[in-house]
């Protein structure tokens, strides 16, 4: 349900950009973002940072096509909100507070997040995401200067690089656990 969640925003972004306008798909991608802000509210949850900087991504690059440049190409829109999750994810990294952390937090007990690489993983996979923004920025990038490729290949990069950054956010924890295995209990230091 967390993954949904976190991605249901960029599906309607993207499922949005495909049969109406940039401005529309643009601000309703900022309210469902908002909805899943109160939704963790309503369980007792953190504002998420991912979540915040895409309200802001989304609700920035709507007004900017709503009110400087309506002829935007949907290229370029979208190269404009991978650049803005680039930059939350690199942001979240410099503040020494990865992005996921947050997630993980939430879903990891007590002990997990108490073992030693459980906050370098959270900037592994943040940084994996961030990579995954900087592959989408290239493909919309060449989309955008290299008009004579085709429509599905901006596409075709945009799909790839997020679903490997969802593998490797899946797998990440697993390979660590596989290959550094699981504490006994107790085992682990007592924070004073």
């Amino acid at each position: 349900m967390t993954v949904f969640l976190i991605l249901a925003p960029y599906g309607a972004f993207a499922l949005l950009m495909l049969v109406t306008s940039a401005a529309i798909s643009l601000f309703v991608s900022a309210a469902i973002c908002v909805a899943v802000i109160g939704f963790d509210i309503c369980r007792g949850r953190s504002i998420k940072i991912l979540g915040t900087g895409s309200v802001l991504t989304f609700g920035a690059t709507g007004l900017y096509v709503t009110l400087v440049d309506p002829a935007l190409s949907a290229s370029a829109v979208r190269f404009a909100v991978d650049t803005g999750i680039f930059l939350v994810s690199l942001f979240s990294i410099l503040i020494r507070y990865p992005f996921t952390l947050q997630y993980a937090l939430e879903a990891a007990d007590a002990e997990t997040a108490k073992l030693p690489g459980f906050i370098r993983s959270n900037y592994v996979i943040t940084a994996a995401w961030a990579a995954a923004m900087a592959l989408m920025m290239i493909g919309n990038a060449a989309m955008i200067y290299v008009p004579w490729l085709p429509f599905w290949g901006g596409l075709l990069v945009a799909f790839a690089a997020r679903n490997c950054a969802i593998y490797f956010t899946n797998w990440y924890p697993q390979h660590l656990r596989a290959k550094y295995g699981t504490p006994p209990p107790g085992a682990l230091p007592r924070s004073q």
